[in-house]
């Protein structure tokens, strides 16, 4: 009896062992991924930056979820508002479509910036696909705000069947999953997964990829989800990143040629705030295993002090430019995203 006990002591303490190993920090790994079919998504404060990264980059970004996120460059569609309130007000919760979010004004702008050289030619554009979602019950960021995102894409020369627009859902503000533990599906609330009966990252992704056909296994993804120290990445003071990241690697993509997707959480959805829920349990990785496709799950946390971040968001409004011009945090330059390209490039390394 000692002796069985005593094994089964050893056994959890080697499997805690082997737990506390999985969750150490390493370095970002170079997988040899394939950058031509990189595509990026985001929800709320992501969302705006899957929007923005898609953008300044549009050379290597081939396809664009957006959830409950408005246009390119949205905090600057009123010259005589501040950043912050058009970020507040014309971008989530506009009192009429008079003064809210204008896919016109934010491509006229993506225009500017591309003949300045600030970001990739818009002309790229045309080749993304696109995944819209707006929750008919979404009272943080309005569907009227949505809508400028797919009048943002057609003036860019998007086909029809590169577009879809989910905006018929009775959700709230949030990332939809199957999951009965997760929030009702109209709730707008922390941690802001809701059961809505179905995976939104699956359909997305889907969509994005319409030849990667393999439907997610309904177990426990058999890839390794690697913590990586996301400072080598970083540059100055203000960017509001976290020390650590994460990215999920299938077993197949260990040989290189896998596409990657990068997933953005929302404002009060990083790991600092709730742990593994985003990068773990809301679907990305169960489709990755299936198809190909490794995650890159970049963190963000609050900031009380310099920058102002206190929601723990993407920046949208232009926290981080420090010292740079106000615009500098949707083009090639800004800190946010120069970090996460480095990091992109880094797995494309081998």
């Amino acid at each position: 009896m000692k002796r069985m006990i005593l094994a089964t002591i050893l056994s959890c303490l080697a499997m805690a062992g082997t737990a506390m190993a999985q969750q150490q920090t390493a370095a970002l790994p170079a997988l040899g991924v394939n950058l031509d079919q990189t595509t990026v998504s985001g929800l709320d404060s992501g969302a705006f930056m899957a929007a923005q990264l898609a953008t300044a980059y549009s050379s290597r970004i081939r396809g664009v979820g957006i959830i409950a996120g408005g246009p390119f460059y949205c905090a600057g569609t009123y010259s005589n508002l501040g950043m912050l309130e058009n970020a507040v007000n014309t971008c989530m919760t506009p009192i009429t479509r008079a003064v809210g979010a204008s896919g016109e004004i934010s491509f006229r702008n993506a225009r500017t910036f591309a003949a300045e050289g600030r970001i990739d030619p818009v002309e790229n554009l045309q080749r993304q696909r696109v995944y819209l979602f707006s929750g008919a019950r979404d009272m943080m960021v309005k569907t009227t705000v949505v809508d400028e995102v797919s009048q943002f894409y057609r003036l860019a020369g998007i086909p029809a069947d590169g577009m879809q627009y989910v905006r018929n859902v009775e959700a709230g503000h949030g990332i939809s999953s199957a999951n009965p533990d997760d929030l009702p599906c109209a709730a707008t609330e922390a941690p802001y997964i809701n059961n809505c009966g179905f995976v939104q990252a699956h359909e997305l992704l889907r969509h994005l990829y319409p030849e990667r056909t393999q439907a997610a296994g309904k177990g426990v993804p058999g890839g390794q989800l690697i913590r990586f120290d996301q400072r080598e990445f970083l540059r100055g003071h203000r960017n509001s990143m976290d020390d650590q990241a994460y990215v999920y690697v299938p077993s197949a993509c260990r040989e290189g040629g896998c596409a990657v997707h990068i997933a953005f959480h929302g404002c009060r959805q990083g790991a600092s705030e709730i742990g593994s829920r985003f990068y773990r349990d809301v679907g990305y990785n169960g489709f990755a295993d299936a198809n190909r496709l490794v995650v890159l799950y970049p963190q963000v946390h609050r900031s009380n002090g310099i920058p102002a971040n206190p929601r723990g968001c993407w920046d949208f409004w232009g926290y981080s430019t420090g010292e740079q011009p106000g615009w500098n945090f949707v083009t090639r330059q800004a800190p946010q995203m120069a970090a996460v390209m480095a990091m992109l490039a880094r797995l494309g390394g081998k």
